[in-house]
């Protein structure tokens, strides 16, 4: 079982590799999405009572799932872009960012079934928080002016802390909260208190079915994460 500290190394070298290959947003989520709701959940029982053998996983190393965060951030590429990541460019990182190991690129396609195989082959992407946020962030921006005021990049930044701190998997179990609940937090960190007239809670309620006193108790919770001081 990862300590929290490896889990947040691993998510911020995820963040950190997804900057450095330029990959659009819904890799970087969708690939976050993978590796810490699913992957990094099934390896504890998996591991010791499947024939997943594999030395990737015998011990499972600091460098193996650096390696399996890349190819999190490959498979996401395969699922969300025309034209994916090659293993040349993945291995090319792996060789500048990973010190404890060298990977070939054999390595890499190994790491990938092995990847797949621990998610039973299951990598559908539509459940992914970032899709519904960018949905109805886009949305708002369609039935009020108040819309363009909500910096998305600031949506993003709220999402990359939650991951960071865990709070995607162990707090909001419904990807459609999440992304209700980031909204309405941005909405209240970045628009002018002067324009702050639309009812931006009433109407994410209307559009996601969400509970409002979930969607507040969420919103909560985030502006105590991002606005507590370092």
């Amino acid at each position: 079982m990862l300590s929290s500290s490896q889990r947040l190394h691993m998510v911020e070298f995820l963040i950190q590799s997804a900057q450095h290959l330029k990959v659009a947003p819904i890799v970087k989520y969708s690939a976050l999405s993978l590796f810490c709701e699913r992957f990094l959940p099934s390896l504890p029982s998996l591991i010791p009572c499947s024939g997943l053998g594999n030395w990737l996983l015998k011990p499972i190393t600091e460098s193996a799932l650096q390696l399996f965060v890349l190819i999190s951030l490959w498979i996401s590429s395969k699922i969300n872009e025309s034209r994916s990541l090659s293993a040349t460019h993945l291995k090319a990182l792996a060789d500048k960012s990973i010190k404890e190991q060298h990977f070939t690129t054999r390595n890499f396609l190994e790491a990938e079934v092995l990847f797949l195989q621990v998610l039973n082959f299951e990598i559908g992407s539509t459940n992914v928080a970032f899709l519904f946020l960018e949905e109805i962030w886009t949305q708002i921006k369609g039935v009020a002016k108040v819309g363009e005021l909500i910096n998305f990049e600031a949506c993003m930044e709220v999402m990359d802390l939650l991951y960071e701190k865990e709070e995607t998997s162990l707090l909001y179990k419904s990807p459609h909260s999440l992304a209700a609940s980031i909204l309405v937090a941005s909405y209240v960190m970045t628009v002018p208190k002067q324009e702050c007239e639309f009812p931006v809670l009433a109407w994410v309620k209307f559009v996601t079915s969400c509970k409002e006193e979930d969607i507040i108790k969420m919103v909560s919770e985030i502006l105590k994460h991002v606005l507590r001081p370092c």
